[in-house]
């Protein structure tokens, strides 16, 4: 099952490799990037209150800024946090917090939104599904993008067809045909840790926590979850 079948690194080896990929990633164009404009068309236009959770650089927390009254944005890596505050000089409504997202209880169903990117990934799935609604007030949305494992010929295909889009997209958004070697060194390493779900097994997990949630398969290796809580 998804949510037991966690075996990512302790969280103190996990804060320290994005500390250092705080420290050598440039703003711009990723492969979560490439589905911000996604996200955002499953949000409220306008709402009071919301939530990125591994807010990362702050990428996706200054788009939420644009449309919402305020944003918390947490990530577990102090690198993190002082980059993408350093960044989101410009949009003051947004409130940046070093946490760890499993531990976070403010208390409450205090947003219309709530939003994580390359997270779940990293915990307990269907533990922390159930506490990102559980945040959300009635009415609000829950988006999520995250990296999904192949699964049969299909996703085989899928795979093979993303490389020439990927590459073609970076050389468009960036310029560049590979991202800079010490990057690339700083993700690889993190990413020897790294253990992704398959879409069916995200599904799974869905119908027991997020009834009625969308999950939707990407071309980049991604999928994403869409729920709307009713009330």
């Amino acid at each position: 099952m998804l949510s037991e079948g966690n075996t990512e690194p302790a969280i103190g080896t996990v804060e320290a490799d994005f500390d250092r990929i705080a420290l050598l990633s440039p703003e711009g164009w990723d492969h979560n990037a490439q589905y911000h404009g996604y996200l955002l068309r499953q949000l409220p236009a306008h709402c009071e209150a919301a939530l990125d959770v591994r807010c990362g650089t702050g990428s996706f927390s200054r788009l939420l800024a644009e449309r919402a009254g305020r944003v918390v944005a947490l990530d577990l890596s102090p690198g993190m946090i002082e980059v993408a505050s350093e960044r989101s000089r410009q949009h003051p409504n947004i409130q940046f917090e070093v946490a760890d997202a499993t531990e976070w209880a403010p208390g409450g169903e205090l947003f219309d939104c709530v939003a994580s990117i390359a997270m779940l990934h990293h915990v307990a799935a269907e533990e922390m599904l159930a506490k990102m609604a559980g945040l959300l007030k009635a009415g609000g949305t829950l988006a999520i993008l995250d990296l999904c494992e192949p699964e049969g010929l299909q996703d085989a295909l899928r795979g093979m067809a993303a490389m020439p889009v990927s590459l073609l997209l970076r050389v468009i958004k960036t310029g560049r045909l590979r991202v800079p070697r010490e990057v690339r060194a700083a993700w690889e390493e993190h990413g020897r840790h790294e253990v992704y779900p398959s879409v069916p097994a995200v599904r799974q997990v869905c119908e027991r926590v997020l009834p009625g949630a969308r999950v939707r398969r990407h071309l980049l290796w991604r999928y994403s979850i869409i729920w709307r809580k009713q009330g």
